[in-house]
């Protein structure tokens, strides 16, 4: 019975009417096949590929930035104490002096000399445990962000364009920097990693 049905099959696939339709199916398939092929091709060309290199020239690189003002501000200085002295180097020195807070204990004197034995200058402080301890650095000026300097140098905002800038520093410690000089109230500083006179688009 199920051979019969097959013959039957066939010979209807034979006729001329049976064969038309098959070829209308795979005529209407090819050319759907092309036209399909033709649309992906013509969507891919249109597309716009977002390039971040690209969309940097043309509209400028997103920075953060941060508007320079004069304010008062705390360093902390590293100081490694035992029996109430610490040694340091002629480099830092300067940046203790006597009464500064060193938690809940103070500096008694700073050595302007050279101690002989150690090749260091001496720092002697009251009530002060043994250990690291952080010297309270306070004064009023221009204070960096670390991550925004490079050397002795910072990057502000010049229009639409960053510009290096040369600047003193005059003390720093792990998260700031104290600017001497180099900068002035109103500049703005760029926080981002950028290059100098690189298109920049200010992040709000």
């Amino acid at each position: 019975m199920t051979i019969e049905r097959i013959e039957k099959f066939v010979k209807k696939l034979k006729t001329r009417k049976s064969k038309n339709i098959i070829y209308i199916i795979l005529i209407t398939a090819v050319v759907g096949c092309f036209v399909y092929r033709f649309y992906n091709v013509f969507t891919e060309r249109n597309r716009t590929v977002f390039n971040i290199m690209r969309n940097n020239i043309e509209n400028g690189a997103p920075v953060e930035t941060l508007k320079i003002s004069e304010t008062d501000g705390v360093l902390y200085q590293p100081l490694n104490v035992k029996n109430n002295r610490a040694y340091v180097s002629g480099a830092r020195v300067n940046m203790f002096k006597v009464g500064q807070k060193i938690g809940d204990c103070k500096i008694f004197s700073v050595s302007k000399n050279i101690d002989l034995y150690s090749g260091m200058h001496v720092i002697k402080t009251v009530g002060c445990l043994d250990g690291l301890q952080y010297v309270e650095h306070r004064q009023h000026g221009f204070y960096v962000p670390v991550s925004a300097v490079y050397g002795n140098n910072v990057y502000v905002v010049n229009g639409d364009k960053s510009s290096v800038r040369d600047i003193v520093i005059e003390a720093r410690d792990s998260q700031n920097v104290l600017v001497k000089s180099g900068l002035k109230s109103g500049d703005i500083v760029i926080l981002s990693k950028v290059s100098d006179n690189e298109k920049i688009k200010i992040v709000k």
